[in-house]
C-alpha cells in the first residue's frame, strides 16, 4: 500500500476536526507528566474542547487551503492541536490556565476567527471572557435598570397612595371644625336683640 494511501486517512480525520473551527490553538505537550496529560485532556474535553496530538506533515497537509495554513511554520516539534467549533476563544482560555500550573505545556501559536495568533497573543485572546459569560453581563446590564425602574415606581405608587389618603382625611375634619363657628355666629346675633328690648322698655 503506498503512503499515499496511509496517510489519507490521518489528513482526512485532522480535516474534520479542524472543520468549521473556531479557535484552534497549537501546544508543544513535551514535559508534562502522565497525571498532567490526563488532567488537560479532562479540562478541555469538559470545555467541550477537541485535544488531538498528530504528525506535523500530516498537520501541515490538512491545513492547506484553509485558515490555519498559517500555522505551518510552527509546525516543529512535538505538536498537539485544541480545538473549538463553538467557542473561539475557549481552547486559548484552557491552555493558558492550564500553563500557568504546568509550564512545561508550551503555546506555540493559534488561530481564533481565522486570525493568526503567536504565543503572547493567544495569551491575550485567553483573557476575553466566554461567550456565556458575555451574555450573562449583557443580561445583567439590561435587567439592572429595568429592576431599578419597578424598584422606583413602586416607591411613587407607595407614596402616592400614603399622600391620597392623608388629602382625603384632611377635608373631612376642616368642615367639622368650621360648622360649629357658623352656628355659633347666629347664636349670638339672635341673642343681642334679646338683650337690648328691655333697654327700650325701660326708656319709655
Amino acid at each position: 500500500m503506498a503512503k499515499v494511501e496511509l496517510k489519507k486517512p490521518i489528513v482526512d480525520e485532522i480535516s474534520e476536526v479542524i472543520k468549521d473551527a473556531q479557535g484552534l490553538v497549537l501546544v508543544d505537550y513535551r514535559g508534562l507528566t502522565v497525571e498532567q496529560d490526563t488532567i488537560l485532556r479532562k479540562q478541555l474535553r469538559e470545555a467541550g474542547i477537541t485535544y488531538k496530538v498528530f504528525k506535523n506533515t500530516m498537520m501541515n497537509f490538512a491545513f492547506k487551503g484553509t485558515d490555519f495554513e498559517a500555522l505551518s511554520p510552527h509546525l516543529e516539534g512535538p505538536s498537539a492541536i485544541a480545538v473549538s467549533k463553538d467557542d473561539a476563544t475557549a481552547p486559548a482560555r484552557v491552555i493558558v490556565k492550564f500553563a500557568k500550573e504546568a509550564p512545561q505545556l508550551e503555546l506555540k501559536a493559534g488561530v481564533v476567527e481565522g486570525v493568526l495568533y503567536d504565543a503572547k497573543g493567544i495569551a491575550e485572546v485567553a483573557k476575553i471572557p466566554s461567550r456565556e459569560e458575555l451574555l450573562s453581563k449583557l443580561l445583567g446590564s439590561l435587567q439592572s435598570p429595568i429592576s431599578n425602574l419597578a424598584r422606583v415606581l413602586n416607591q411613587i405608587a407607595q407614596n402616592g397612595g400614603g399622600e391620597s389618603a392623608k388629602e382625603a382625611e384632611a377635608p373631612a375634619e376642616e368642615p367639622a371644625a368650621e360648622a360649629p363657628a357658623e352656628e355659633a355666629a347666629p347664636a349670638a346675633e339672635a341673642e343681642a336683640p334679646a338683650t337690648e328690648a328691655p333697654a327700650e322698655e325701660a326708656a319709655e
